[in-house]
């Protein structure tokens, strides 16, 4: 049984947001490497905006970084509050209308797979800003990483029972992913086709050892360290306990499939995600969920080393 965690309502909505802010800043700034590395020199302009931009969301991550007071909103609170509030989201929509005319000036690039650089970069504002947060989320609770997701609970267990469950999944993922790719393209009238995830594609482009081992670590490691922590050891037990159970289970599994923006890998993922959280229901220990997703996501790594190095 899972064991209760006191988060905090407005704790989980602002690190929520202020991962979403460093996403969309690591998108932005994705562009500009983009636009560096492959687009015209059309002047300074592209850079102006979108070092303007991230500005505003730097801005903005240090203001949701302020505990909220809802009641001052419900209860017409003081004017500096209110003002306080207004210009937090001010902040934040002005860097998306600079980040969006950065875009426009530097217009589109096709749909090929970002470099190795890119997607580190990619999963950083992501991942790695999850990693960070969370580590702020704690200190705010004054809790610990040990006691906060139980990671001291029979862990030997724990992890065994993760790498039995990703070793279990992994033909049965495989079987979803190509019978997903199958409906997809017997099926005219759907609007998506199958294609590779864009960080298969990066791994495949890898030129050297030290782009690989850079995509082993954000693939092992990283993503799966904080994708764990964000939904099943913060998101999951915090909507339980809200008391809508049903919603903590498929709804943060049905948006950690949509995060991985993949057609064909929907299926699995979504499948993977509810498997991982009922580990954790189940161990009260994330290291459970943790070693599944980094094995899982080691040994998909593995074979699809393998494959690329027999086509060389």
């Amino acid at each position: 049984m899972l064991s209760a965690r006191p988060w905090k309502p407005d704790a989980v909505m602002r690190l929520l947001l202020s991962v979403f802010v460093c996403y969309v800043a690591g998108s932005l700034l994705l562009c500009a490497m983009h636009y560096a590395g492959a687009g015209p020199k059309a002047g300074r302009g592209v850079y102006l905006l979108t070092t303007a931009a991230l500005f505003c969301f730097g801005v903005t991550l240090g203001g949701l970084r302020k505990p909220w007071k809802p009641e001052d909103i419900e209860r017409g609170g003081s004017t500096p509050s209110l003002l306080f509030y207004v210009g937090l989201l001010g902040c934040f929509y002005t860097g998306i209308l600079l980040g969006a005319f950065a875009l426009k000036l530097a217009g589109t690039f096709g749909s090929a797979a970002p470099t190795t650089a890119q997607l580190v970069v990619t999963s950083l504002s992501f991942h790695g800003a999850a990693l960070v947060f969370i580590w702020f989320f704690l200190r705010e609770h004054q809790a610990d990483w040990l006691d906060a997701f139980g990671l001291t609970n029979n862990w030997p267990h724990a992890v065994l029972f993760g790498l039995m469950l990703a070793s279990a999944f992994l033909p049965v993922g495989w079987g979803l992913q190509w019978l997903s790719a199958q409906v997809m393209t017997h099926l005219p009238l759907l609007p998506f086709k199958p294609e590779e995830q864009l960080s298969v594609q990066t791994l495949k482009a890898a030129g050297s050892w030290g782009q690989r081992l850079a995509l082993g670590i954000v693939t092992i490691a990283l993503a799966p360290a904080a994708e764990e922590l964000l939904f099943r050891g913060i998101l999951f037990p915090w909507i339980k306990q809200a008391g809508f159970p049903g919603l903590a289970l498929w709804g943060t599994s049905l948006v950690f499939a949509l995060m991985h923006f993949n057609a064909a890998s929907f299926v699995p993922l979504f499948v993977l995600a509810v498997a991982l959280a009922l580990l954790y229901e189940r161990t009260d220990n994330l290291l459970a969920p943790i070693a599944a997703h980094a094995l899982f996501n080691g040994l998909n790594f593995s074979v699809l080393f393998w494959v690329n190095q027999q086509t060389l």
